[in-house]
């Protein structure tokens, strides 16, 4: 591997240090914030030191290599973003010497014996080939994250400023729609103040008998936690619609899920047949307040049941679902093709880094 790259250990910056500014800086599970001048310039990778051991990180721009990172100052020659896919296929967390808190260190790294080409028009042929891949599902997410941002959106225009569109198509209360005191403060007259559980069931997931951390063909049903799925199980709890948050520590990530999935006994999961409006109304809880002074906040059935919230007429929420349904049917299927492009960037990286699979140089613009 040293005859490929050079890494040096990053340099150390404390929270309080950073200057507020553009340059990254990028820790061992990629970039952690922001500051103003830079260590290494562009292209930068770097690869987790101490922490996330192993995981590998490119960024086009001039950064701050922090020192839970090694960082490459000498490529040698080789394509930067070849270098990347290629330590991408490495397993290096076998190396890490640390005890509590594992650690990487570069003199293990370089003495390691790869295949690889050194033909530079080969490299940025397979670079580009991996990478068209990776940009592909990068614009579906920044598509989603506009499609989510307009959702919210809309969401806040109808149900918080209450300016959804009147008998006429004009915002309801800028246009003199009648408005009424309630506990929850002003809303439209008509409106009501209930419970959450009034619109939603809630229930807890539970533990499964089996998971693999890697999904495979016999344990492919998503095995949800609080905050992301957290492996695979063989069986599923539903298949149908819901919604599921953090019962236990992580709270105010809501996942959504419509296929076969199994929500850990660490979660919370909701069902309702208004579930888009559900949906925004958990994004903009607050689940401070449910805190009770414990190390390891918890929330209830009881407690998210009970919650307070204003009620518009079914007739309102009918269009609002309609509309943002159709916002996310549009997002899911974005997720769908990430997914399928993932397994097939996934399938492709050892063989192209092996050979097994060659890419024409000539076919590179």
């Amino acid at each position: 591997m040293g005859d490929l790259l050079n890494f040096r250990r990053g340099h150390d910056l404390p929270k309080k240090n950073m200057v507020p500014g553009t340059v990254p800086v990028v820790g061992s599970n990629g970039v952690i914030g922001y500051h103003n001048s830079f260590t290494t310039k562009a292209p930068c990778l770097t690869i987790g030191r101490s922490g996330n051991v192993g995981n590998p990180c490119f960024i086009n721009q001039d950064c701050w290599a922090h020192n839970t990172t090694l960082y490459v100052d000498n490529y040698k020659g080789n394509h930067p973003l070849y270098l990347f896919y290629l330590l991408k296929t490495l397993k290096l967390s076998h190396l890490s010497g640390g005890s509590a808190v594992p650690t990487l260190n570069r003199n293990h790294i370089h003495p390691i014996l790869i295949r690889a080409t050194v033909n530079p028009l080969e490299q940025r042929a397979i670079a580009a080939t991996l990478s068209c891949i990776d940009d592909l599902i990068e614009l579906n997410n920044r598509t989603n994250q506009v499609l989510e941002e307009m959702a919210q959106a809309i969401f806040k225009h109808w149900f918080v400023d209450f300016e959804f569109p009147n008998e006429d198509g004009q915002p309801y209360k800028s246009s003199g729609g009648a408005m009424a005191d309630s506990e929850l403060g002003e809303m439209p007259a008509g409106w009501r103040v209930e419970k959450l559980g009034k619109i939603v069931s809630v229930t807890s997931g539970k533990r499964p008998n089996i998971k693999t951390d890697s999904k495979t063909d016999e344990f492919w049903v998503p095995l949800v936690g609080a905050s992301s799925i957290m492996g695979y199980v063989n069986d599923y709890l539903y298949d149908e619609p819901i919604l599921v948050i953090g019962r236990v520590g992580t709270h105010g990530i809501i996942q959504r899920f419509s296929r076969p999935s199994w929500p850990s006994d660490n979660t919370l999961v909701f069902k309702s047949k208004y579930y888009e409006f559900t949906y925004q109304i958990l994004k903009n809880i607050d689940y401070k307040v449910f805190n009770r002074g414990s190390t390891q906040p918890l929330i209830t059935q009881t407690d998210m049941k009970n919650f307070a919230i204003i009620l518009p007429p079914t007739d309102v929420i009918a269009i609002f679902e309609n509309i943002i349904g159709s916002l996310f049917v549009l997002l899911n299927n974005n997720k769908i093709e990430s997914d399928k492009l993932g397994y097939l960037r996934d399938a492709l990286l050892p063989k192209l880094m092996s050979g097994e699979i060659r890419v024409p140089v000539e076919e590179v613009v």
